[in-house]
C-alpha cells in the first residue's frame, strides 16, 4: 500500500425530504444564486418548482443556466461564466446529474479566472479559487456530487478532457432517492454501467497489500449487480433507488482508492470516442471496458482471476488462471448486455472511418494508463476489437 492523505470536504445530505436543507445551506454563501440544469426534466417532474420555492423563502436572487448537454460543452460553460461575472453570482447550484455538476464545476473555476476557461480544462492554468457551489443530484452515475473532478467537451475542436482541483469540491450535495424515480430505464442503465466502470478503473492496479480496498471495490460491484436487475423491473422502488444512489457516490468519492492509483485508460479512450461521436459516456464504457480487459489481461492475470471468482462467481476448477479470468470478463459483458447496455461501437453506427482520429485524440497527453501503459497502436487495437 502507498502512503496517502484522504481529504473530502463535501457535506453529503442523504435521504428522503432532504431538499429542505437548501434553506439552511445556501444562505451561508450569499444572495445571488445561479441555478444550473439540463434539458428540462426537473421542470417536468416538479423538482425545479420545489427548488425555486425554497430559494424564494430565503430571499435569494435567482439566475438560471439551462440546457447543459449530456457531454457538457465548453460553450455552455462559457455562458455560465459570463452570467456569474456579470451578475456577481455568490453561489452556484447544480440541479441534475453528473454532466450538470461537471459543467457547474467549470463555471465555478472559470468565474474566478480572467482567461479562457479551456485553459483550466487543459490544465494550462492551475485553479487557485472557485465560486462555492452545491448540488441537488437527480441521477445515480458519476459520483461528481462528492468529488472535485469534471469532464468538459470542446465540440469545435472535438476534444474532451477530465480535470479537477481541490477548489472544486461541492460545498454540499443533497441526495434524495425520490429525485431519481423519473430517470428512464436507459439512463438508469447508463448510470449503473458508469459507477461500475469507476470501481473497475480503480480495481486494476499493481500496488501490493490492498486487501481491504479490494474487498471494498468488490462489495460495491456485487451490491450494484444484485440491485440493478430488480430496479429495472421497478423504477420507483425507493430502497433500490437508495442503494444504487449511494453506491454511485461511494464509487468515486476517493474512499475506494486510498493507498494506490487506479488505471483510467478506458475512460481516456471513451473520451476520445465521445469527443468525435457524442455518444453516451457510459455506453462507450460498456463497449470498451471488456475489450480493454482482454487486451491487458496478461499484465496481471491473477488480478482479473480474483475479480472473476469473487464478483462473477466463476468456478476455477479445471481451468487455467487465464481461462478463469476470461470467463469473468465475458460475464461482465453479459451482465451489462442483460441490462440493455450496448456491446459494440456498431450499436452507435461507428465504424473504422475515424479509428485513427480517435486514437490520436487519446494520445494528446502521450502514453497513458497505469495498469498497462498504452500507445497509439494499442489504442487502435482496442478500438478495432470494440467495433
Amino acid at each position: 500500500m502507498n502512503n496517502f492523505t484522504y481529504w473530502n470536504p463535501t457535506k453529503l445530505i442523504f435521504g428522503k425530504d432532504q431538499l429542505e436543507q437548501l434553506k439552511v445551506e445556501v444562505p451561508k454563501y450569499g444572495k445571488n444564486v445561479l441555478i444550473v440544469y439540463g434539458g428540462g426534466s426537473i421542470k417536468r417532474n416538479g423538482l425545479y418548482d420545489q427548488v425555486i420555492a425554497m430559494l424564494k423563502e430565503i430571499n435569494a436572487e435567482v439566475f438560471e443556466l439551462s440546457g447543459v448537454e449530456p457531454n457538457p460543452r465548453l460553450t455552455t460553460v462559457n455562458k455560465g461564466v459570463e452570467i456569474a461575472k456579470k451578475e456577481n453570482i455568490d453561489f452556484l447550484l447544480a440541479v441534475g446529474g453528473g454532466s450538470v455538476i461537471d459543467c457547474t464545476k467549470a463555471i465555478a473555476a472559470g468565474a474566478k479566472y480572467n482567461g479562457d476557461t479551456w485553459d483550466i480544462v487543459t490544465r494550462k492554468h492551475t485553479v487557485t479559487e472557485a465560486l462555492p457551489f452545491g448540488t441537488v443530484l437527480t441521477l445515480a452515475a458519476t459520483g461528481s456530487e462528492m468529488n472535485s473532478g469534471s469532464v468538459i467537451t470542446n465540440w469545435e475542436t472535438k476534444e474532451k478532457y477530465g480535470w479537477g482541483s481541490p477548489h472544486t469540491f461541492p460545498k454540499f450535495s443533497i441526495l434524495d432517492p425520490v429525485n431519481t424515480f423519473t430517470v428512464p430505464k436507459d439512463q438508469t442503465v447508463y448510470g449503473i454501467v458508469d459507477m461500475m466502470s469507476h470501481v473497475l478503473e480503480q480495481y486494476f492496479h499493481h500496488t501490493t497489500n490492498t486487501p481491504l480496498q479490494d474487498r471494498m471495490c468488490e462489495s460495491v460491484l456485487t451490491t450494484v449487480m444484485e440491485a440493478a436487475p430488480e430496479l429495472l423491473k421497478d423504477l420507483e422502488n425507493y430502497e433500490l433507488r437508495e442503494t444504487i444512489l449511494y453506491n454511485g457516490t461511494i464509487a468515486l468519492n476517493g474512499m475506494l482508492q486510498m493507498g494506490y492509483q487506479g488505471d483510467w485508460a478506458t475512460h481516456n479512450i471513451e473520451h476520445s470516442v465521445s469527443a468525435v461521436y457524442d455518444i453516451p459516456h457510459a455506453g462507450g464504457l460498456a463497449i470498451l471496458f471488456p475489450n480493454w480487459m482482454k487486451f491487458t489481461l496478461d499484465e496481471n492475470v491473477d488480478r482479473v482471476k480474483q475479480l472473476a471468482i469473487r464478483v462473477f462467481n466463476v468456478n476455477p476448477n479445471g481451468k487455467s488462471d487465464r481461462e478463469t479470468a476470461l470467463e469473468g470478463i465475458d460475464k461482465l459483458s453479459e451482465f451489462w448486455s442483460s441490462l440493455g447496455a450496448p456491446s459494440r461501437l456498431a450499436d452507435y453506427n461507428i465504424d473504422e472511418e475515424n479509428i485513427d482520429l480517435m486514437a490520436e485524440k487519446a494520445m494528446v497527453k502521450g502514453e497513458y494508463g497505469r495498469f498497462k501503459v498504452l500507445n497509439k497502436e494499442d489504442t487502435i487495437q482496442i478500438l478495432r476489437a470494440s467495433l
